[in-house]
């Protein structure tokens, strides 16, 4: 199991736009579609992975419960499906109704969307605020597949209480790990 971890955008960076097709809806979806009224989180994640299976519980409830406070919620598969076809589409769609996904499950199958926003790891996190700045990237929390550390989503949450509440969100910022981006 690699351990890549993220690359930590910019803080400050201004979220880059895309449009890619959602695998539920099999409808286009653009960054300004799916953004939050207060915030948007944008995750890099794919099917396979362990640290993306072992973190999936966690996201879909932190969807279900910041998605009506305002904070959109986005994941995209950047992942070459060519050698690695248990990330394909059709299984996206598959995996996004297991999970209890509540928002979209997109596919970028150029990679161009996960290298504009320096996307190194699956699952990788960023937390844009109502502008679509850059206010956190890095880990869900300090549980990892195996490590025995709960999973709690401690510190994505704090960061998303902290820009619900107007507070300054701590920079110092731990990077996600989790398996490489697929890259063709």
């Amino acid at each position: 199991m690699a351990r890549t971890p993220s690359n930590m955008l910019a803080l400050g960076t201004q979220a880059p736009d895309f449009s890619l097709p959602d695998t539920i809806s099999d409808k286009m979806v653009s960054l300004s579609s799916a953004k939050g009224d207060k915030g948007t989180v944008v995750m890099f994640i794919c099917n396979h992975c362990p640290f993306v299976i072992h973190v999936n519980p966690e996201i879909s409830k932190l969807g279900r419960e910041y998605q009506s406070q305002g904070i959109g919620f986005i994941t995209i598969s950047s992942n070459d499906v060519d050698n690695y076809p248990q990330d394909a589409p059709h299984l996206m769609k598959q995996k996004a109704i297991e999970e209890g996904y509540s928002f979209p499950y997109l596919y970028d199958e150029t990679q161009e969307v996960a290298k504009a926003y320096d996307a190194a790891c699956t699952p990788d996190f960023y937390l844009f605020d109502a502008d679509l700045k850059l206010v956190y990237r890095g880990q869900l929390d300090d549980s990892r597949p195996g490590n025995g550390v709960p999973l709690t989503g401690t510190d994505l949450r704090n960061a998303m209480e902290a820009l619900l509440s107007d507070k300054n969100i701590d920079a110092h910022q731990k990077p996600s790990i989790g398996c490489n981006i697929k890259w063709k």
